[in-house]
């Protein structure tokens, strides 16, 4: 039988799940959740180009399974950290939109009050614990996170998902080495969705089946299809059992794509139309839609009605966007110290 390595090289995909049975509760949440996240992400993107958001704005259109999958598997009272591609997990996780949407438009009823922008989403009520821009700083912050929730004994974990690009930051290493040494309740997930920016993982890194690194520190680790949400809900249970287990992190490569450039500002000349299309046919949302119908858990009339249904959601969360005030020239000074009194604060 070939190795789980060997089976990941076949076509460059990872091996298929295991058909595992899911309620219709979980493949109705999977649907909604991700084409919330694709509306969602669609209208941001046509507001960029309205200039009505500005700055960095990095889409998460085609890695919807990532988020989604990853939710179902794990508990409300887990934490979830990421980088700066940062708008589809909070909204799977149950963020308002409005809020999502307003901290775009950088307003104060955004979920940082307009202080963040796209790149910088919290949200404490639900435990996302942020997107982050420096890349690979979130990887030991999320460890420390988790290592928080050891020491308090809580059995609750972190997931803390990069980018392909963040595999090769140092922090990475350190992160992992202590993470196994303390046997740390972390799920450590590379969301590799075949470019860091525009640069290709074969150009940048030796090692190209990335899950393969956690191997130089005795680190459980696979490749996961994340263009099947059934793939990473299963693959992240797993993780999740051996770190609520006392076993320590997983590292689990998500093998994803984008549809849209790296961010806004990406021309997307480093690859071909033909490759975005291939990875169309396989798009997350289609295939569990096209489960739900065959399984008869809803009818076409009813996932109709869901599409509707989000599409008053997302317009409902750009007039409250655009509704909304910008913050005051006071709000620069708050929530930078936890002390309100902090000497060095100049009036």
């Amino acid at each position: 039988m070939a190795s789980v390595k060997e089976k990941s090289k076949q076509n460059g995909k990872a091996p298929a799940a295991e058909k595992t049975q899911h309620p219709k509760e979980r493949y109705m949440y999977w649907y909604e959740s991700m084409q919330l996240q694709r509306k969602f992400e669609e209208k941001a993107g046509q507001l960029y180009g309205q200039q009505k958001i500005r700055g960095f704005c990095h889409l998460y259109i085609g890695q919807e399974a990532c988020s989604s999958g990853s939710y179902t598997a794990l508990t409300k009272d887990d934490k979830w950290i990421t980088a700066y591609r940062d708008h589809g997990i909070p909204l799977a996780l149950g963020s308002d939109p409005k809020a999502i949407m307003a901290e775009l438009f950088a307003k104060q009823t955004g979920s940082s009050k307009g202080k963040g922008g796209s790149m910088h989403i919290f949200d404490k009520s639900v435990n996302f614990v942020g997107g982050h821009g420096i890349v690979g700083a979130q990887i030991p912050m999320g460890a420390g996170i988790a290592f928080a929730e050891k020491y308090n004994k809580t059995n609750n974990l972190c997931i803390t998902f990069m980018g392909d690009g963040a595999v090769r930051q140092g922090a990475l290493h350190e992160a992992f080495n202590m993470a196994m040494l303390w046997k740390i309740p972390v799920i450590f997930v590379v969301e590799n969705n075949g470019y860091a920016m525009g640069t290709s993982v074969a150009r940048t890194s030796n090692v190209t089946d990335l899950y393969t690194i956690a191997e130089a520190y005795d680190m459980p680790s696979e490749p996961v299809d994340a263009m099947s949400v059934e793939a990473v809900h299963e693959a992240v249970s797993r993780a999740a059992e051996r770190a609520r287990a006392g076993e320590g992190p997983t590292f689990l490569e998500f093998r994803t794509y984008r549809y849209r450039g790296h961010s806004m500002s990406d021309p997307q000349k480093y690859r071909k139309k033909e490759e975005v299309e291939e990875y169309k046919m396989r798009d997350p949302i289609e295939q569990v839609k096209a489960a739900i119908l065959e399984k008869g858990f809803a009818t076409e009339a009813d996932l109709a009605a869901i599409d509707q249904k989000i599409k008053g959601i997302v317009e409902e969360s750009v007039q409250f966007a655009e509704e909304s005030p910008y913050p005051t020239a006071d709000e620069a000074f708050k929530d930078v110290y936890m002390q309100k009194d902090y000497p060095f604060l100049m009036e």
